[in-house]
């Protein structure tokens, strides 16, 4: 049975009613995940559990490794990922507390290189048009609406790098340019489980305006935590939900993301690359 992979971000460092516990150390090619991964079992569902940052939040955004995480999940057997994530607004309909449930990205970034499993002899080129996973990010919106959640169906997250929050300016352009919500991690995750073949979709609980509502006090790490620790609790509950209502034999074009991707002849694939992608390389289907 496949098992659903959750990543908790900022505010949701475990998932409780989880039976069997037990953390796992993971050793990846791409070196250490951000700790160990906590598996157990939910209702008939076998789960893996990551605290993105770190037990303790040890770990800032732009040093995530999101290769490791990736694939000590995969290494794991999750072929479904719900992330949780904490956001800024960037539209006044989008308010603290509330849950939006975003279908697209914008790359603010400068890490693409930190972003693939590929290179260093291999080239493959993923589909991306559609950066979420739809049948998973439609069971997240359902069990939301379940738990009358306010809850937004989809919308553009602005990945930036942080550690600094935006500038007035930076906050004003992407608010005119009508993104949703801006944060420092999902983007990453979201290319290397793709490459994983792993479904993905994003839970973005927002937490604060950012900077270019005026009228609104700046964000601050005091008022963030307030609202993750609001958040926290509604978070629990979706994933929870979700892990009861995804169907075991469910599959999406997501698990064979890699079919027709590799644009590299297996007879030049180096030794060294063939051996630290080969848990990718594999290009099993879900069972």
């Amino acid at each position: 049975m496949s098992r659903i992979g959750i990543i908790g971000g900022s505010g949701l460092y475990q998932i409780d009613g989880l039976q069997k516990q037990k953390w796992v150390s993971i050793h990846t090619p791409f070196g250490d995940p951000s700790d160990e991964l906590l598996t157990g079992v939910y209702g008939r569902r076998e789960v893996v559990f990551l605290p993105r940052h770190g037990r303790g939040h040890r770990i800032l955004p732009g040093e995530l490794n999101h290769r490791a995480n990736i694939w000590a999940m995969k290494s794991l057997g999750v072929k479904w990922i719900v992330s949780v994530s904490a956001v800024g607004s960037l539209q006044a309909k989008y308010k603290p507390c509330d849950i939006v449930l975003i279908d697209q990205f914008f790359d603010r970034t400068k890490k693409s290189g930190e972003h693939t499993f590929f290179g260093r002899g291999i080239v493959a080129h993923v589909s991306f048009a559609q950066p979420i996973c739809e049948e998973l990010r439609r069971i997240v919106l359902s069990s939301a609406r379940d738990l009358k959640a306010r809850v937004h169906d989809g919308g553009t997250y602005v990945n930036m790098e942080g550690p600094a929050f935006s500038t007035r300016a930076e906050s004003l352009a992407n608010h005119n340019a009508g993104f949703a919500v801006i944060g420092m991690t999902n983007l990453g995750e979201a290319k290397c489980a793709r490459e994983a073949q792993i479904a993905y979709a994003t839970m973005a609980m927002v937490t604060d305006y950012d900077c270019w509502k005026e009228d609104e006090d700046h964000v601050t790490v005091e008022m963030v935590i307030a609202n993750l620790n609001k958040n926290a609790a509604l978070a629990k509950n979706i994933v929870r939900h979700v892990i009861s209502h995804l169907l075991p034999d469910l599959s999406c074009s997501c698990h064979n993301a890699l079919s027709s991707a590799i644009m590299t002849d297996p007879k030049f694939w180096p030794a060294k690359t063939k051996k630290e992608i080969g848990l990718l390389l594999k290009m099993d289907r879900p069972s």
